[in-house]
């Protein structure tokens, strides 16, 4: 339990979190500075101003920039220990931070003779011992950013080319020396300044931007303020509230955390006002904020690092997740107005809620700025320019016509988190890359996928089963990041050797990496709601995983066929998308044991848990796509089977509710 206060709206106060220090002015100052200086570099290097002199920097130059100014940021502001000062940098956080700055400013100074000289595949011997320290480095800067756990996975597996020969033969791989070793972490464009760092430095700083701009302005009380005036009066009203409110603001902010944070100080407290209990409300906001990552427009950083992996548009990411999100918030939709019937809690009264009209008067500029985005993204093919146009226009706009605008005090607040958020992601990211370099310097990717395909007996359903439970464990110890990059790099062309989808595949071992934010033992998501609600934790987990429990099945549907996704043709995409949305209403119908046209699926104690099991068959046959060679049979014979097992549990529900009423209207 936390130590939460409920002030005078009746929202619970969030417990401050002590991770960042508070930093003097002075400390502050070079924040801000180098934070400028990197929104002003990436402006100058993916606009192509060659700095309004036509000279462009070569781009492990500009990576080397980036590297420097920001993860020196992390000495700064994340304490060692827990018990490290707060207050103040201690003298060994200032050697770390110079030193980190120091070794990329070399590095960025012979980024050409690096090049020139082949250096990754053999430095110089001072080169190595630079090198050696900037790995130490970089490996603390990964332990204050990301957690132990990351840091663990990221040091064993970035030495793994000094004993991969002497590995057992699934996981054996070429042998390097130390020295060549960490010329290839420091030097190369596979490691340190491989794909994620370059996923950073080209297309995901300026929605991590946007993304900033958008809380600052109060973009998460506009999305709540407008949830409200639609929905906060029928019945279950919060609840849904906290489904479309998250659902839009993790779509454009791309942070599960940070989401539940923003709208779950709302949304539980108003949940537990019209009779939520704590733990489902903390689930419902999870879920809420879990499924608004995987949302397009904006849906994590993830999913940029895997249109680089893929080589395609971001767009094309975002496109492929229209249906499968659309098919997780129905599930909890349905799941949440199915809860409220069956304990008839109403919403709240509508002189409590805002007005549309003053709403969209007070917020009309994030719709705009929102259908700029869209617009940019999807007609333009803009998406590394289209944030930073975002960006400004919000800015222009709420300086203009907002009642809130900025004074220098909030844009210096802005820059600050800016800078605090960037050098967060920028550590983890470079740390998760030694990964990626080690997989790639020794070879044993793919020796890896053979031997996956080998112990899957050439069985691409077992295949898939690995992978699920594999990501979910990978999403536990590592954020869901390095889980993809890692996954993605060692699972994933296994599955598309054996005749999957690429792009299925990838939005796969996505999908499997976010089910740990509200899977037990870890779910943060629901962990951080549960310190909002004031639920116990575990609690939470097992409702929201409940809850949730249809992003279990969705990344199957999708795999087994890519029509889901909009691969293929349309006609076929339009009968799939009809009977999923059929199979999760009976699904989530199923969960909470209560269906609309029928009522209460558990009025009777004997056959009420077989109605639900019934019905939950039903729906996962009406919604699992058919016809391939996972799964033999047809849709036209699954939807029979559906009819006959969903269609009798309904009869004989429909059947005990009736006479349930009878009894209650005789009493």
């Amino acid at each position: 339990m936390s130590d939460e206060k409920i002030d005078e709206n009746g929202a619970v106060a969030v417990p401050v979190l002590t991770r960042h220090r508070n930093l003097s002015t002075g400390w502050r100052a070079i924040v801000i500075t180098a934070t400028v200086i990197v929104v002003f570099l990436a402006a100058n290097q993916l606009f192509n101003l060659g700095f309004f002199v036509s000279y462009t920097w070569l781009d492990n130059e500009y990576q080397y920039a980036l590297f420097g100014l920001l993860v020196p940021i992390v000495f700064l502001i994340f304490p060692a220990t827990g018990n490290a000062p707060l207050n103040r940098v201690p003298w060994y956080d200032i050697i770390f931070a110079a030193t980190t700055f120091g070794l990329l400013v070399f590095f960025f100074m012979n980024a050409e003779k690096i090049i020139d000289n082949g250096w990754e595949m053999g430095a110089p011997e001072h080169i190595v011992v630079l090198g050696s320290v900037l790995w130490l480095l970089v490996l603390e800067g990964t332990r204050r950013a990301g957690g132990t756990a990351l840091f663990v996975i990221v040091f064993i597996i970035s030495l793994y080319p000094l004993y991969a020969d002497i590995m057992p033969g699934p996981i054996s791989g070429l042998s390097s020396s130390f020295s060549d070793t960490i010329s290839y972490h420091t030097l190369s464009a596979e490691s340190m300044l491989g794909i994620p760092m370059q996923a950073l430095a080209n297309l995901v700083i300026g929605f991590l931007i946007f993304g900033v701009a958008l809380t600052q302005t109060g973009g998460g009380k506009f999305f709540i303020d407008l949830a409200f005036a639609l929905l906060g009066h029928v019945r279950g009203g919060p609840a849904k509230v906290a489904i479309f409110s998250s659902g839009l603001m993790g779509s454009m902010s791309g942070s599960v955390i940070s989401n539940v944070i923003t709208t779950g100080v709302l949304t539980i407290p108003a949940m537990r006002k019209t009779g939520f209990r704590a733990s489902y409300a903390a689930g419902v906001e999870a879920c809420a904020s879990t499924g608004g990552v995987l949302m397009p427009p904006i849906m994590g950083s993830t999913a940029f690092i895997m249109a680089v992996f893929l080589n395609v548009p971001y767009i094309t990411i975002a496109v492929a997740a229209i249906i499968p999100s659309i098919l997780y918030y129905l599930a909890l939709f349905i799941q949440i107005d199915a809860y409220a019937a069956r304990n008839n809690m109403p919403g709240l009264p509508r002189d409590k809620l805002p007005k549309l009209g003053e709403t969209f008067r007070q917020g009309w500029h994030f719709i705009a700025v929102f259908i700029l985005l869209i617009v940019m993204l999807v007609y333009l093919k803009q998406e590394v320019l289209a944030p930073f146009y975002a960006t400004a226009l919000l800015i222009v706009i709420n300086q203009i016509f907002s009642k809130s605008r900025w004074n220098l005090k909030d844009f210096i607040e802005f820059i600050m988190a800016t800078g605090k958020l960037l050098a967060e992601i920028a550590a983890i990211l470079v740390g998760v890359g030694l990964i990626v370099g080690a997989l790639s310097i020794t070879g044993m990717a793919g020796t890896l996928v053979n031997d996956l395909i080998f112990l899957a007996g050439g069985d691409i359903l077992v295949l898939l089963i690995m992978g699920a439970i594999t990501s979910f464990i990978m999403g536990i110890g590592m954020t869901v990041t390095a889980a993809y990059i890692f996954l993605a790099i060692v699972l994933a062309p296994a599955l598309i050797q054996g005749g999957l989808d690429p792009l299925s595949v990838h939005l796969f071992i996505l999908y499997w990496g976010m089910v740990s934010f509200i899977t037990p033992p870890v779910a943060l998501g629901a962990f951080a709601a549960a310190s909002i609600a004031g639920a116990n934790p575990m609690k939470t987990g097992f409702e929201a995983m409940r809850l949730g429990s249809i992003i279990y099945f969705v990344p199957f549907f999708f795999v087994l066929d890519p029509a889901f996704i909009l691969h293929g043709d349309i006609s076929k995409t339009a009968v799939l998308f009809v009977n999923a949305v059929g199979g999760v209403i009976l699904i989530a119908s199923a969960l909470q044991g209560y269906l609309m046209g029928v009522g209460n699926l558990h009025r009777s104690k004997i056959f009420g848990w077989p109605i639900r099991a019934l019905m939950l068959f039903g729906g996962l046959a009406l919604a699992t796509p058919g016809g391939s060679n996972l799964i033999p049979v047809s849709n036209l014979e699954l939807a029979l089977i559906a009819l006959i097992t969903a269609g009798s549990a309904a009869a004989l529900a429909f059947i005990f509710e009736r006479r349930a009423r009878r009894e209650i209207s005789l009493l």
